[in-house]
């Protein structure tokens, strides 16, 4: 029996899954099981970094059907197409995404779901894609492979979350400063980040990515 965690994201036995939007069709070789006439998808905690979150013991993970998400640093939409399920058909997903390669290989996984707008840009230059998000969006998720990380979180937040809305990054210590401990690393971004968001929830990845900080905050 499926048992429901937070919002949209439910667990079958160990296994965290999400109600597939697009009954039938897998994105990344997952697992469809059902259960009751829903279809699940099992979401991979080696290879999505908020699934390792709440594999570790997240419990505020600020999803929910209806939102509207930019997605900075969407590669493939392996993630992004749980945050599709999460969503619904209600929801959007603004997927960014510098490199042409995954971006290409997103293409299918948004005409298939409907509700993920693909844009190739560079999250450091929210102008460019500021005609492209209708609106402010109710939470930004950032998973960039940068030593300015936190800056580009906080330029986008400046210009496309609402009020009190939702802010979750995942935290690369070795793309930030491979010459520090992690951990110092953790504290210095942290204190960054303090300046312009609640936190609400901090959890490291490790074993399932190792050297991540995912936080959840809240825009202050």
């Amino acid at each position: 029996m499926a048992k429901k965690a937070v919002h949209g994201i439910h667990f079958i036995g160990d296994k965290i899954v999400t109600e597939n939007l697009v009954t039938g069709v897998k994105v990344y070789g997952e697992n469809l099981i059902k259960e009751n006439g829903q279809e699940y998808r099992t979401w991979d905690f080696w290879r999505s970094k908020p699934a390792a979150a709440i594999k570790k013991g997240l419990k505020n993970f600020p999803l929910e059907k209806g939102m509207n998400v930019l997605y900075l640093g969407i590669a493939n939409g392996t993630t992004a197409s749980h945050f599709s399920d999460i969503v619904g058909a209600e929801g959007l997903i603004y997927g960014v995404e510098i490199s042409e390669r995954p971006f290409r290989e997103l293409l299918p996984t948004a005409q298939k779901r409907g509700n993920i707008i693909p844009i190739l840009a560079n999250a450091r230059k929210p102008e460019d894609y500021e005609n492209i998000v209708l609106g402010k969006v109710d939470m930004v998720y950032e998973d960039v492979a940068s030593g300015d990380q936190m800056e580009i979180l906080i330029r986008n937040c400046e210009k496309f979350l609402k009020p009190n809305g939702y802010a979750v990054i995942a935290i690369k210590s070795q793309s930030i400063d491979v010459t520090k401990p992690p951990h110092q690393t953790y504290k210095e971004c942290l204190l960054v980040l303090e300046k312009h968001f609640e936190i609400l929830e901090k959890v490291e990845l490790d074993p399932y990515e190792k050297y991540h900080l995912f936080v959840v905050m809240k825009w202050k």
